[in-house]
């Protein structure tokens, strides 16, 4: 599928701003469930954007970097994802299989740059000492652009050729390999849920997490609510955390006048 220059201008400055984002910004524009669409309008097709972006999402949802350690980067991955699913027609779940690939370009990208970036403390701490902001400001701003113009630029070369060269290598590819493809997209999602549960999980929360998989079953069976299960769950779950924290608020409150009245018969 042929793009206008203007297209491709628009999802390489998209592109480099979402790149900055997810570190410098911190607006959350980078993320996939909001980078789909924009993506997906800009190329012409903004639902399936929107899925490539919602499906990628819920597979990087626990990915978080460790210390110096990076994961598969949801920025150059859930872009690429979208461009490769409406350029070359892949089903969603395809799509954010055949993305993992350039998910990894991101991540070695970011490792370099923050590797090469640590030659620069000193002269950020020689500006500290001399009292000379303007410098580090130059500093943050030249990191920043380097960061997004890496992943505007491996984006523009796939976006550019890619689309041509994808097509003549799907044309060769066996089938099984575009299901694996498919199956894997598919699964991603729970990893990524299985990796934040592994964080967020206490042994006071499992009674929430298996009432919350019987709710879903439950609603999703009643084809009265079957189109709008998502939006009954999360009332669910919000009257629930709410009606958990007004008891435990309740409970700290009684303890804490307890101890005042203890205190005040000097016991």
């Amino acid at each position: 599928m042929d793009y206008s220059i203007i297209q491709i201008i628009l999802v390489f400055l998209v592109t480099f701003i979402a790149a900055i984002d997810q570190f410098s910004l911190s607006e959350s524009f980078y993320q996939p469930i909001i980078m789909g669409p924009i993506i997906g309008a800009i190329l012409g097709n903004l639902e399936i954007g929107l899925v490539v972006g919602a499906t990628y999402q819920l597979m990087t949802i626990g990915n978080m970097p460790v210390g110096g350690a990076q994961p598969p980067n949801a920025v150059m991955g859930g872009i690429m994802a979208t461009v490769l699913a409406i350029s070359i027609n892949l089903e969603p779940g395809a799509a954010v299989g055949a993305a993992i690939p350039f998910a990894m370009l991101g991540q070695y990208g970011i490792t370099i740059l923050f590797t090469a970036s640590t030659g620069f403390m000193k002269a950020f701490d020689k500006a500290a000492e001399d009292s000379n902001p303007s410098a580090i400001v130059r500093g943050n701003y030249m990191t920043m652009a380097l960061l997004g113009l890496i992943f505007a630029s491996i984006v523009m070369l796939f976006f550019i050729f890619g689309a041509q060269f994808g097509e003549r290598v799907l044309a060769v590819v066996p089938q099984w390999i575009m299901d694996g493809l498919n199956a894997a997209g598919g699964m991603m999602k729970y990893v990524g849920f299985a990796t934040l549960l592994r964080v967020m999980i206490s042994k006071p929360l499992w009674g929430f997490y298996f009432l919350g998989f019987a709710l879903a079953i439950i609603v999703g069976a009643l084809e009265t609510l079957g189109s709008s299960a998502l939006l009954v769950l999360s009332l669910i779950g919000f009257a629930i955390a709410l009606w958990d924290y007004q008891i435990n608020t309740n409970i700290k409150r009684q303890t804490a006048n307890l101890q005042l009245e203890g205190d005040s018969d000097g016991i």
